[in-house]
């Protein structure tokens, strides 16, 4: 007697759906966190150095990368843009670095301290802001005014490209 066989399905077969992935985009659009105080954006920075493969680091205004930033690259660049970001924005607070989670960083938002305008647009002008650390690869965003000489000089001095 051959063996019985599965009961037929009642209905249209079901395919499970892939989540999909956010575009950078999506993500650059999407809920951050802000990073308010000092000490917030040194435990940021210390979960940075902890896993520095695969980060893409893109100023805006200049070339969009196509790879990540060099694991042996990535922390000098933190610890610059570090003293970059203390020195200029002399408050108390940090309150210029937003990131997407800060338990689990993937995307993070840096503002210029000498260009910080008005990031939520209420003024009708959005800034956006200066630098994009992402493990998503970048796409270009669009940002009407030029990159400021000594912010353009800064980053070819850091990424090692010449002026």
């Amino acid at each position: 007697m051959p063996p019985a066989s599965p009961p037929c399905p009642t209905g249209p077969p079901t395919t499970a759906v892939p989540e999909s992935v956010p575009t950078f985009s999506e993500r650059f659009e999407g809920a951050f966190s802000g990073i308010l105080r000092w000490h917030q954006l040194d435990a940021l920075w210390e979960r940075l150095h902890a896993d520095p493969e695969g980060w893409y680091v893109y100023q805006i205004g200049e070339g969009v990368p196509d790879q990540p930033l060099p694991a042996e690259e990535f922390s000098p660049f933190l610890d610059e843009l570090d003293s970059l970001l203390r020195r200029e924005h002399d408050e108390d607070f940090c309150g210029i670095v937003y990131v997407d989670d800060p338990a689990d960083p993937a995307f993070i938002k840096v503002y210029d301290p000498n260009n910080l305008g008005a990031s939520c647009g209420s003024s009708g002008k959005r800034i956006p802001p200066r630098w994009v650390i992402t493990r998503i690869p970048p796409e270009p965003v669009a940002d009407d005014a030029p990159v400021p000489g000594n912010r353009r000089r800064w980053w070819q001095r850091l990424m090692g490209r010449s002026a």
